[in-house]
């Protein structure tokens, strides 16, 4: 793949050792950090003295991909960019309070002392904060505004509720994509080409391949009001208004040691990455680290032993074009795009997502194969036991792996949509899979291996609550129908997390967002699809019994005791639930707000958005997952959540109650939709650990450095202090 040299790079040989010569020789700098011979530290001072809590950027373009690591300075400014492959560095400071210092040349085995620069001003400063500072400052409209009373009163649209609906839409309709309050969103560099800010903005919504999405999204608000919203904001930025400054990195923070590596291109849209099996994180040890490109139907990958990368293209079963299989994303551009003109920049029919591992180092994914209308025997009518009980007439995605043994991949038809997926516990080899869709499903693997036959080895469950409390599941009413207490009922829909319940067999957990949203448990008991039973409970939202209220589940893992935590994305929490503290699991009372005791809610670092006064944070959260074997260093059974607009993940210390911010300084735009941790060898400390995570923006040309630039793949480790080499 092309290599995009970033441009804090380009300089010259001479000015760099230029630098390099006056930092050396500038009164009162010496060296004070010993180093190895694939190490360089040294110290940071800024005009009062060593700077704490900054970062040390390392980057070099002399491997096949553009290579970085990345540490903090300790509390005298010292700092350690440790195991660094040979090359040649350039080497510069960005900290909160600083502008960015002028880059310097050096190697491996050198001592560098760096001269940190203070910012000018507040707003040379705010440039290098994190996209939901700036997001924070944008006005949401207050509770009293709510239910809203269309385009004859105040402009917004009656559909919205509450002021939680109005946050969480414009979360799950815009940050779902990309960053909101990134440089590329926040401003206008075209404002002269437009008659007024409010014009700007809905060319920008019209604009390119998501121009229809995006403005049927702001449909759904009350396009005119929102977009004054979103200009007012626009307005402020540009003429000066600057977010708070971030807290400098603490603590445990400090000690964070990032490796990158670019990867995808520069329209590269890698979803998200896998580098082992979620149940043993020894499989594929010191491997290749992979990742989907979902505009481009690409499995990607990076070998972090040689610095190469790797990509080959995802197949699909038929013919796109022909009936109603075609690209995921549309072809065509409402209007044109502001970077890419009337180009036509994707084109993904397959649109691969989510890879898994599973224990023979195998890459699985969801992947369209073909049109979404069902075969036969999936619809009603079918003999097959499933489609019997609850048929499907439509799949936009199913199932493919690639095996690195043979360089192949396997296209693997299912009659219900598949999403994000998770291997279970059970011997048998299960994999499930949430479908977006009313339905849970599975793929038994070992008897497709033995069979082939994916009819045969596949089962699927909609979420059906015992809601008669008779203990089993008969005659339901359906989802959008009224309460029956003599029936039971189909909760919920769109289930979007999954995962595997560790403690039981033939177990699993979904999360659905919106408003308050809901997760589920679904027991497939001994002879599915008849013996499956589902329990449905909400975060408490407008719960008189619960002191923090909080809605929006998307994400969903699990700790090995069974502790289910999800990432609240529009209320911006990190939630636990227990089940065991629940008096009610089904009946007619279990109606979703009915078992507050089980949930802990856990507000999220970060600024809060004008006017939300209860938990809103500026943040979004596209995901979380669950540290079960201590691949960070921070211990069994941490959550971490993606900060998807705060260029961080954020883990969560359950005993202490406290968040580890672990933040992406450079190049600003980290949105990471997930994350897994490896162990390649737990001889080896922390060098032999480490959770993994990627730039998965759907417009990886709104990072720090536009057009031209390329996503990249992120190793996490934290070390003993932030010196130890």
């Amino acid at each position: 793949m092309p290599i995009q040299k970033n441009s804090q790079i380009r300089f010259t040989a001479a000015t760099a050792l230029l630098i390099g010569s006056l930092l050396w020789f500038w009164p009162g700098v010496f060296a004070q950090v010993a180093v190895d011979a694939d190490d360089i530290g040294g110290v940071v001072r800024g005009t009062n003295g060593p700077e704490a809590g900054v970062w040390v950027i390392a980057e070099t373009d002399a491997f096949d991909t553009l290579f970085r690591k990345i540490v903090v300075t300790d509390d005298d400014g010292r700092y350690v960019l440790p195991d660094m492959p040979s090359a040649d560095y350039f080497v510069w400071v960005r900290g909160y309070g600083l502008r960015d210092s002028d880059p310097v040349r050096s190697r491996p085995g050198s001592t560098l002392d760096l001269q940190a620069v203070q910012a000018a001003d507040p707003r040379e400063a705010a440039q290098v904060y994190p996209a939901n500072y700036w997001y924070s400052l944008i006005e949401v409209p207050p509770e009293s505004e709510f239910p809203g009373t269309g385009g004859n009163g105040n402009g917004i649209s009656p559909g919205m509720r509450t002021q939680a609906n109005w946050i969480d839409g414009l979360k799950q309709g815009c940050q779902l994509c990309h960053q909101l309050g990134n440089l590329a969103t926040r401003e206008m560099a075209s404002l002269a080409e437009f008659e007024t800010t409010e014009a700007a903005w809905v060319h920008r919504t019209r604009a390119g391949q998501r121009g229809g999405m995006m403005s049927g999204t702001l449909g759904r608000f009350g396009t005119d009001h929102v977009i004054e919203h979103y200009a007012d904001w626009t307005d402020r930025i540009m003429d000066g208004e600057v977010p708070p400054m971030p807290p400098r990195p603490q603590g445990q923070e400090r000690n964070i040691v990032l490796s990158m590596w670019e990867w995808g291109g520069p329209t590269g849209y890698i979803h998200d990455e896998v580098s082992t099996d979620k149940r043993d994180p020894s499989v594929n040890a010191n491997g290749p680290i992979y990742g989907v490109g979902f505009a481009s139907d690409t499995l990607v990958w990076i070998d972090p032993a040689t610095n190469e990368g790797r990509d080959i293209k995802v197949p699909v079963r038929d013919e796109p074009g022909e009936g109603d299989f075609r690209s995921y994303i549309d072809q065509s551009n409402l209007e044109p795009s502001m970077d890419w003109g009337d180009e036509l920049i994707w084109n993904n029919p397959g649109n691969p997502h989510n890879p898994m591992m599973d224990g023979q180092g195998r890459v699985w994914m969801t992947h369209q194969i073909r049109g979404p209308g069902n075969p036969d025997w999936c619809r009603q009518g079918s003999s097959n036991a499933y489609a019997q009980h609850y048929p499907l007439n439509r799949a936009a995605r199913h199932i493919a792996f690639y095996d690195p043994a043979d360089e192949e991949v396997e296209l693997i038809d299912t009659c219900f949509n598949t999403h994000h997926l998770q291997f279970g516990f059970e011997d048998s080899e299960r994999l499930y899979f949430s479908s977006v869709g009313p339905v849970v499903g599975w793929l038994d693997v070992e008897d497709y291996e033995q069979s082939g036959d994916a009819q045969a080895t596949q089962g699927w469950c909609p979420m059906i609550v015992d809601t008669n409390g008779d203990g089993r599941i008969t005659e339901w009413v359906a989802r959008n129908g009224e309460l029956d207490p003599t029936k039971d009922k189909e909760m919920g829909g769109g289930w979007y997390g999954i995962v595997a319940d560790p403690t039981q067999d033939n177990v699993v957990w979904a999360a659905s967002g919106g408003v308050p949203g809901q997760i589920a448990r679904l027991d497939l008991g001994n002879n599915p699809p008849s013996t499956c039973i589902a329990e449905y409970y909400q975060p408490p939202f407008e719960n008189p019994y619960a002191p923090i209220q909080g809605y929006s589940p998307r994400g969903i893992d699990i700790t090995s005791d069974g502790i289910v935590w999800t990432a609240l994305s529009g209320s911006g929490h990190m939630a636990s639930f227990d089940r065991n503290q629940c008096d009610v699991l089904n009946g007619p009372t279990a109606t979703g707000q009915h078992c507050a005791a089980g949930w802990t809610l856990h507000a999220t670092p970060g600024p809060q958005m004008k006017g939300v006064n209860v938990d809103g944070s500026a943040d979004f959260h596209y995901y979380n997952w669950v540290d079960q074997h201590n691949t960070l260093g921070l211990g069994n059974d941490i959550p971490i959540a993606t900060g998807s607009t705060s260029d961080s993940l954020l883990a969560f210390l359950p005993e202490e109650e406290e968040f580890v911010v672990m933040r992406v300084p450079y190049p600003l735009g980290f949105y990471s939709r997930g994350m897994d941790g490896r162990i390649d060898d737990p001889n080896a400390g922390w060098k032999g650990r480490g959770v993994w995570a990627d730039y998965g923006t759907n417009a990886v040309w709104h990072n720090e450095g536009g057009k031209g630039t390329q996503g990249n793949l992120v190793k996490f480790q934290i070390r003993p202090d932030p010196l130890a080499h």
